[in-house]
């Protein structure tokens, strides 16, 4: 039943990190001046009373890791370091200039790329430039992502300094030939001793980044990676579907075929095991793909129903407006989404020339905003409600119509008296799929070619 559910199931379905999503915006989407408005009206709003989200992205990694599909430059030249966090911090000047008062900042990411790439004083720079020019949340939030390989103590130690308390390790594997075809070797004793710093210093908060459906993962090597990962204990982890994307340009996912990939039976056997081990270890599934143990931030986000999720993935700290800088870098102002231009190059002199460097984006029409409350709430709490006449769209029951089939399947459960919708527990390998059935702009125009990874 389980093997052909999941080929049945198993189809190209987006990651829902945003409503709508990416490949439906344009060019033509979303104007400067519209975006600044936009900005301006989510700030205006919320600013005094959740504050903002900054996510930082800095592109530059030493070596490419080949399942990765992030914007990046690979390059060994750190001389690059300085140039980028001068544009970073005129792009956020930008940005000033269109509040009307001192940001009150909730959270700041750091991702990438390679953020352990640059040198720790200049990060320290980076942020305490940024955040001489705000006020900071009393329960503010600072988090970082960090390659095992070329994270030193000093990095700890200057981001703790400045008020980081998160860090999230890219472990990905620990089985030597699944790290040699992705690239990305480092050894466990690495990882171990990363974490024992960040402890010692004071860190509330460590989580690992796992991967499943690999090239040549096992049932073997998926139980030791996850075994050795009890050992560290993190606080929570990310336990995410490899997306095989090759024809995503840029992305460099070669030197491997699909052959060398899990079958979809195999790869959500893969899953199984692994969410069986860490249930074991008193891991608690947080939305999609994430799990936390009971004392963590998440998993009391989810007891709460506060959990949010945006471009940056699950959050217990929910703001409407989201600043993203750098390129490629993704901002949300709830009404609406823009993108970074994509290249080093480009983003530099679009900055430089006072402009908000934005590629991309889309504007969110009322219907639009009606939906992308219910597919937070599938993604976040595995469940909506419609009893609220603002949470009612014209296409609503035509999306119910088409989860008939999966309530037949015993994978979840509507019901029209109570006008809610909810998935079974074990059927949350399909949330994705659930979301895909209130997905108007999927429904009206699917994608000619090849645009979104698998979803189970």
């Amino acid at each position: 039943m389980l093997s052909s559910l999941i080929s049945k199931y198993n189809v190209a379905g987006p990651r829902y990190t945003s409503y709508p999503t990416v490949p439906y915006w344009n060019e033509e989407g979303v104007s400067i001046l519209d975006w600044k408005s936009l900005v301006t009206k989510s700030f205006e709003e919320t600013n005094h009373t959740e504050g903002i989200s900054i996510y930082i992205h800095l592109p530059f990694c030493e070596s490419l890791c080949t399942f990765c599909a992030c914007h990046k430059r690979i390059t060994k030249r750190h001389s690059m370091e300085k140039p980028y966090i001068e544009t970073l911090l005129k792009e956020w000047q930008l940005y000033l200039q269109l509040f009307p008062q001192k940001p009150r900042i909730k959270e700041i990411h750091l991702g990438g790329g390679t953020p352990t790439f640059f040198e720790p004083h200049n990060l320290k720079e980076l942020i305490t430039k940024i955040t001489s020019k705000a006020v900071l949340d009393n329960n503010f939030e600072f988090s970082f992502e960090a390659h095992p390989n070329n994270t030193t103590v000093e990095h700890l130690q200057i981001l703790y300094d400045i008020g980081f308390r998160r860090i999230s390790l890219g472990v990905q594997d620990y089985d030597l030939k699944v790290q040699k075809t992705i690239h990305r070797i480092q050894p466990f004793e690495k990882v171990k001793q990363i974490t024992r710093w960040a402890l010692e210093i004071g860190y509330d908060s460590i989580s690992h980044d796992l991967v499943f459906g690999l090239p040549f993962q096992t049932i073997d090597s998926i139980t030791k990676t996850i075994t050795l990962t009890k050992e560290l204990e993190p606080d929570r982890l990310a336990f995410y579907s490899y997306a095989h994307v090759p024809w995503i340009k840029n992305v460099g996912q070669r030197g491997y075929s699909e052959d060398d990939l899990p079958s979809a039976a195999e790869k959500r056997a893969l899953y199984q095991r692994g969410k069986e081990l860490l249930h074991q270890s008193e891991y608690e599934e947080i939305g999609m793909d994430h799990f936390a143990l009971k004392s963590d931030s998440l998993y009391k986000a989810v007891s709460k129903k506060t959990l949010h999720r945006n471009f940056m993935g699950y959050t217990a700290n929910k703001t409407q407006l989201m600043i993203g800088l750098g390129m490629s870098s993704i901002s949300d102002s709830w009404y609406g989404f823009a993108q970074n231009i994509k290249t080093l190059e480009a983003y530099t002199e679009a900055v430089n020339k006072g402009e908000l460097p934005i590629l991309k984006g889309f504007v969110l029409s009322k219907e639009d905003l009606i939906v992308r409350e219910h597919i937070l709430n599938i993604m976040c709490h595995f469940e909506t409600r419609w009893k609220d006449n603002n949470l009612k769209f014209s296409a609503l029951e035509k999306c119910l119509d088409r989860l008939k089939e999966m309530e037949n399947d015993g994978l979840l459960i509507i019901d029209p008296k109570n006008e809610k919708l909810r998935l079974l527990e074990h059927a949350r390998p399909y949330v994705r799929n659930v979301c895909m059935a209130f997905d108007l702009h999927l429904i009206q125009k699917k994608p000619q070619t090849k645009v979104f990874s698998m979803t189970i």
